[in-house]
């Protein structure tokens, strides 16, 4: 009977909120009430509680612009807001990635911010940070949450190595990193140096390939996207393709694992360092065992020093929204640079805005956040920020691609054909 009772309430709930979204926030009997609904993607308990203490503020103190809470979710959030525009069913509010905003803001389903978000929060962001969310001069999103890729590494391990430990300031080079993983590991036994977490494996080479002069992606005069794989581009594939077939410094198994997939081994002595997302220190702080020594050190810089490219968690309006401005509105209050804090303390990520990254909460030694801070001047918009069609080159074509020559199956140049000549086949088909 009391699954029956749930089963029920989930269906009135489905129902709730189909309808809600039918009515595209219209005021409704609410006596000119203007409700929004907010679709957030936080999903770490500390974020979810950021997200809702910062809803319920804003409606404790706007009783004529009430905001619904919905919590969506990161694995499906691209097909369910594709749904949900063509079904005129979107929040009013949505909570996204930088790198899924193409495709919907050439497709007419954002609203252009341009006009309608405040001066101090244009100023409060960096530019770099307004380029990711920028396509065709309009801006279609707020970034706000930015999350570096480091190595977390054993630091006890390190220490008894007596390898010299990279600083922000004095960071590894790849050929330095790759020489320390080769000291570090027993050559392909049952200690490596470096376990690379690369099931999706596209996000993470283009993104440190920008320390390294890698660009991939060329826009020309015409506007046009064509892909080249230059020098730059080579380095980091090349880096981790010889750890794991020539070196035997990184471990070829866990080349189809996502980032937690490798703690455990991390744990327990197996690899040095992990190659992971900045907000990773949060499981390991929560799942490592008692007295276990771990630090942040910076990725490896190339060329271009610690340029590293990132795709930030991005607040954007539905187009079809009928209460633009109160969207606006709420996006403002919900990122005031002590909200922006407690919304990257809540995901142990770093904040965009400049009067965030300076609170003193964000640069305490501990937990290394400070090592975190040091590296966001360095963060770039990802490669392929503002590509349309990337999202299906990155599915057939260079995630197959990438992942065979990690594992070893093809070599360089069908490496480069492939992500070049394929590639390009995909691009010309958004660009007609």
């Amino acid at each position: 009977m009391a699954a029956r009772v749930r089963a029920l309430g989930a269906v009135a709930a489905a129902l709730v909120l189909l309808l809600s979204g039918c009515s595209g926030g219209d005021d409704g009997d609410t006596g000119g009430r203007v409700t929004l609904r907010f679709q957030s993607l936080a999903w770490q308990q500390e974020s979810v509680e950021a997200n809702e203490e910062l809803v319920a503020e804003w409606n404790a103190t706007h009783p004529d612009v009430r905001v619904e809470y919905v919590q969506g979710s990161w694995t499906s959030i691209h097909d369910q807001l594709l749904t949900s525009f063509e079904g005129g069913e979107a929040p009013d509010i949505i909570h996204d990635a930088s790198d899924d905003l193409a495709d919907f803001a050439y497709g007419g389903h954002l609203a252009d911010l341009g006009e309608l978000l405040p001066r101090r929060l244009k100023a409060d962001i960096p530019q770099a940070s307004w380029e990711t969310t920028t396509f065709g001069g309009k801006v279609y999103g707020v970034p706000f949450l930015q999350e570096p890729r480091v190595l977390i590494a054993n630091a006890k391990w390190l220490k008894e190595s007596g390898v010299r430990i990279p600083t922000p300031q004095e960071p590894w080079s790849w050929a330095e990193f790759r020489s320390v993983t080769k000291e570090l590991s027993s050559g392909g036994k049952d200690r490596f140096g470096v376990a690379w977490p690369l099931k999706e494996p596209v996000s993470a080479t283009l993104n440190l390939s920008l320390s390294a002069g890698g660009k991939l992606f060329h826009r020309g005069a015409d506007g046009k996207v064509d892909i080249r794989f230059e020098e730059g581009d080579a380095v980091v594939p090349r880096t981790v393709h010889d750890q794991v077939n020539v070196d035997g410094s990184a471990s070829g198994s866990t080349l189809g694992m996502g980032g937690s997939d490798t703690l455990p081994g991390f744990f327990g002595g197996k690899y040095a360092m992990v190659p992971l997302g900045f907000s990773y220190r949060q499981q390991i702080v929560q799942q490592a065992p008692e007295g276990f020594d771990w630090q942040v050190l910076p990725a490896p810089a190339g060329r271009d020093g610690l340029a590293q490219g990132v795709s930030p968690q991005t607040l954007s309006v539905a187009e079809d929204s009928p209460h633009k401005k109160e969207a606006a509105a709420f996006i403002d209050f919900f990122l005031r640079p002590d909200n922006m804090v407690r919304l990257a303390l809540g995901d142990w990520m770093l904040p965009t805005g400049r009067a965030a990254l300076g609170h003193p909460a964000l640069r305490t030694r501990k937990d290394d956040w400070a090592t975190g801070t040091a590296l966001a001047r360095h963060l770039r918009p990802a490669p392929a920020q503002s590509v349309r069609g990337y999202p299906e080159w990155m599915d057939k074509i260079a995630t197959p691609a990438l992942q065979e020559y990690y594992s070893g199956a093809i070599d360089a140049d069908a490496l480069r054909d492939r992500l070049v000549e394929d590639g390009n086949l995909v691009l010309k088909r958004y660009q007609r």
